[in-house]
């Protein structure tokens, strides 16, 4: 396998191929997404990525489809320092930093 290792990894769109939406490289800063909502189910081929040349001896690559995936749903994180103060019919639950 060639070394890719001094290209950059660039993402598109599968219908625009002039718009770049994520740059990296293979090995280090991997090219990331960004802005897709949680759940979000993206199938293979709706992105390409290709390899470019900064030192402009090589020509931008064949686009390569990128395999699908599904964007994970975010929970929200635990209540901390719950605290509950007795009241005549239950109590009043807190959460959070406390003073």
């Amino acid at each position: 396998m060639a070394d890719t290792s001094s290209l950059t990894l660039n993402v598109y769109k599968k219908d625009d191929l002039k718009t770049v939406i994520a740059t990296g490289t293979d090995t280090d800063a991997k090219a990331i997404v960004k802005g897709l909502a949680p759940g979000t189910v993206v199938p293979d081929g709706d992105y390409v990525a290709t390899h470019t040349d900064s030192t402009g001896v090589l020509t931008e690559s064949d686009p390569a489809n990128v395999p699908g995936w599904t964007v994970p749903k975010q929970q929200a994180p635990a209540p901390t320092n719950l605290v509950a103060t007795p009241t005549a019919d239950g109590a009043t639950i807190t959460a959070g930093a406390q003073a």
